[in-house]
């Protein structure tokens, strides 16, 4: 791993801030190959939504216990010892104080000189107007990512995944149907709400919208993009065609259940062929 031990504490340069269940997890691991960027090593560092979204903060205590846990089983699986450099750069960013300027910082302090840094976190799309104006303000340079996926796909996808999480599994159509009244999978996909708010702080210099179908059409082609909004070199990546984090097929959602689904999700769609444009928006799957 590129590693500087005696580094300092920094800013991130780029911005991976969405959407939930919309191939963030494929950037990252596609962008931290590349040898002009540095990312920490765990995915998601959720600093901006800690700060400005209070119901995030009961579950990020799990998240970073998983997220050691993750990377002692990597080094374990090559039977090797944790480094001690990076046993305690996880000391120090897992112990109060946690979530201060400084701390995100710290965060991104073994990068190199010579790299740039990089954040993937789908929740910052969901921050309040204060939280945007807040990034706006704390990182004047940064440029930004946003993955757009079909509304009713993304919706179903993270339905999938909190049901896996939760061991949970509908019997019925009613089941389902009660399932998909859940407001967060409305909330997480409100590119209607989230948007206009990224959009009225940063210019399309700063802010790049892709459309997720890219990924498994084009996923190189997507890469190329990236690399010229970030002024990256072009690179050869690994894996570009692997799927990260597939739905679990044993969970159908009957036809009435995505129906209501797209139901409730269809001021969304007018919302993105407006503001996208139907070529656009003919991409999200």
């Amino acid at each position: 791993m590129n590693w500087d031990p005696n580094g300092k504490p920094r800013k991130p340069d780029f911005l991976g801030i969405g959407a939930q269940k919309a191939g963030t997890t494929w950037l990252s691991q596609m962008l931290s190959q590349h040898p002009e960027i540095w990312t920490p090593p765990f995915k998601e560092v959720q600093f901006f939504n800690y700060r400005f979204v209070e119901e995030h903060r009961k579950w990020l205590p799990w998240h970073y216990k998983r997220a050691k846990i993750s990377i002692q089983k990597r080094w374990d699986e090559k039977g090797e010892d944790v480094p001690e450099h990076i046993q305690k750069y996880l000391h120090r960013v897992t112990r109060e104080p946690m979530f201060t300027n400084h701390w995100y910082k710290t965060v991104f302090a073994p990068a190199p000189e010579n790299t740039r840094t990089l954040d993937v976190t789908p929740e910052y799309s969901t921050l309040p107007e204060e939280g945007v104006e807040f990034i706006s303000n704390f990182l004047p340079n940064a440029k930004f990512i946003y993955i757009i996926r079909h509304p009713v796909d993304r919706a179903i996808s993270q339905l999938k995944m909190n049901l896996t999480r939760a061991r949970r599994k509908p019997d019925s159509v009613e089941a389902w149907l009660t399932e998909v009244e859940d407001p967060v999978l409305i909330d997480r996909g409100d590119y209607k709400t989230y948007v206009p708010r990224w959009n009225s702080r940063f210019a399309a210099d700063r802010m790049l919208y892709l459309p997720f179908g890219m990924i498994a059409r084009d996923p190189l082609g997507l890469l190329r993009r990236v690399e010229t909004f970030l002024d990256l070199k072009p690179f050869d990546y690994r894996d570009v065609g692997k799927k990260v984090f597939a739905s679990d097929n044993s969970l159908s959602v009957p036809d009435k259940a995505r129906a209501k689904l797209r139901e409730k999700l269809e001021p969304q769609f007018s919302y993105l062929d407006e503001t996208f444009g139907k070529e656009f928006t003919s991409q999200f799957r």
